[in-house]
């Protein structure tokens, strides 16, 4: 009983805090170094503060998703991709952090199952439910002190979420004199320029098409973050280690092949929000 009386207490005792012993927490300082990681997920509560009081203020939400991609590549393609593309985007402007990855979208209809939906393994949120979780992701990071917040997506059909919501957001905050913008950056979805670049520049074609949603850029991409996630050991061991005819042996130069697409796209993106914030 006497147990019971002390439980009920402490949460009367929380409540009851005077405004300066929170704001003492609030202002504590950290007590060790920082980890190196702009993944806001990764980083304690504290060293998400100090890095906004450092100037990083422009925070990253990538959405991504959980479909079919062919008979050797995860579900989380996208998902995988912007582990190392927004890595690479946030230590590209310097001023940046990234939100966990947005990895629920729509992917059709689920009862009766519809486009992605009809595949083992996806994944499929309401149209109304991916936006909402965009809006609220970034209502969270302005309240903390983020001033843009970027929406960037590796699927083309997350574009119409991301742009209605940035659009909602900053005419919101631009109403009520706050210093926070929204942006959708669709600059990031770039495939199709992608491909002519690996092919024009780099010297790499596919000479088919064998309909899989895979490609080489994408694998290439995905084996930056983790060769495991497109099968490759085990398509070696097969003999079907290509994709739309092209070779993805051997596995160092086709990482870096990666590595050369990423840095593409991380140069036209990283230009595109720059001109965005208009820094």
């Amino acid at each position: 009983m006497r147990v019971r009386g002390l439980w009920m207490t402490l949460p009367l005792l929380a409540v009851g805090l005077p405004g300066p012993v929170a704001a003492q927490e609030l202002d504590a300082p950290r007590p060790i170094d920082a980890l190196n990681s702009v993944w806001i997920e990764e980083l304690t509560w504290m060293e998400v503060r100090d890095e906004i009081a450092a100037g990083k203020t422009t925070a990253i939400v990538s959405t991504g998703g959980v479909e079919p991609n062919g008979p050797y590549v995860a579900t989380g393609k996208h998902n995988y991709v912007l582990m190392s593309a927004c890595d690479l985007l946030a230590r590209e402007l310097g001023d940046a952090l990234c939100a966990p990855i947005v990895k629920l979208v729509p992917e059709g209809s689920i009862d009766p199952p519809s486009g992605h939906m009809r595949y083992p393994g996806t994944l499929s949120v309401r149209q109304e439910t991916f936006e909402a979780v965009l809006e609220d992701v970034g209502r969270s990071l302005a309240a903390h002190g983020f001033t843009d917040i970027v929406y960037i997506g590796d699927s083309g059909g997350n574009r119409r979420g991301m742009s209605t919501v940035a659009e909602k957001l900053t005419a919101e905050w631009g109403a009520a004199g706050r210093e926070a913008t929204a942006h959708h950056i669709g600059a990031f979805y770039n495939y199709t320029d992608v491909e002519r670049y690996m092919e024009d520049e780099l010297g790499y074609d596919q000479p088919i098409d064998e309909g899989l949603h895979d490609n080489l850029y994408i694998t290439s991409i995905m084996m930056v973050t983790d060769p495991t996630v497109v099968r490759y050991d085990q398509r070696v061991a097969a003999g079907k280690a290509t994709i739309n005819g092209a070779s993805i042996e051997p596995k160092d130069e086709i990482i870096e092949l990666g590595r050369k697409l990423l840095q593409f796209r991380i140069d036209v993106t990283a230009a595109a929000i720059r001109e965005a914030r208009g820094r």
